[in-house]
């Protein structure tokens, strides 16, 4: 949520950049964008630091703020010899990817498609562990099982303990 104090919230909107961005009482913003420094986990609920701004984004190029540049006689030398044409390398006609949150589309369908093969593929990784998983649960239920019938046959176990533990080898009487 947005802090209710009006001036940290002003540096919030700034620190945004959204044009024509109202903040109301439903607005909310990432913890994606706050470094990890600016929460407070001593405790059993995680707050912000006081003062703590959002921070961390990745603004396309329109809106990245201008670096501050040295002004000696040297920078500015090198920066006269820069080209001045800057369209042959940010032509305006691509779409910046926007990469600010792990759970945003892709802008190409290329990109797109890589990262539908890449869940796919994750999926089945789980699928795969998740039947694995199931197997060794009915393997040991099996020996749990094995087991109490053992004692019970050798009379090293009574019939309430024989019930306690059958409900964990999936013997239900």
């Amino acid at each position: 949520r947005f802090p209710s104090d009006t001036g940290l919230r002003r540096q919030w909107e700034v620190a945004i950049r959204r044009e024509g961005f109202v903040v109301t009482e439903s607005s909310k913003l990432c913890s994606e964008h706050f470094k990890p420094d600016d929460f407070d986990r001593t405790g059993q609920i995680v707050r912000f630091r006081d003062g703590a701004t959002p921070s961390v984004f990745n603004f396309p190029c329109h809106l990245q703020r201008p670096v501050v540049t040295r002004n000696t006689k040297t920078s500015r030398k090198a920066e006269e010899s820069l080209p001045v044409d800057l369209s042959q390398h940010f032509p305006e006609s691509e779409p910046q990817p926007n990469d600010d949150h792990s759970y945003a589309l892709p802008n190409s369908p290329t990109r797109l498609k890589a990262r539908l093969s890449e869940a796919l593929a994750r999926v089945e990784s789980l699928e795969r562990e998740k039947q694995n998983a199931k197997a060794r649960e009915r393997r040991a239920k099996k020996t749990v099982k094995s087991l109490l019938e053992d004692l019970k046959e050798k009379n090293l176990i009574n019939e309430e303990l024989n019930e306690r533990l059958g409900f964990h080898s999936g013997k239900i009487n």
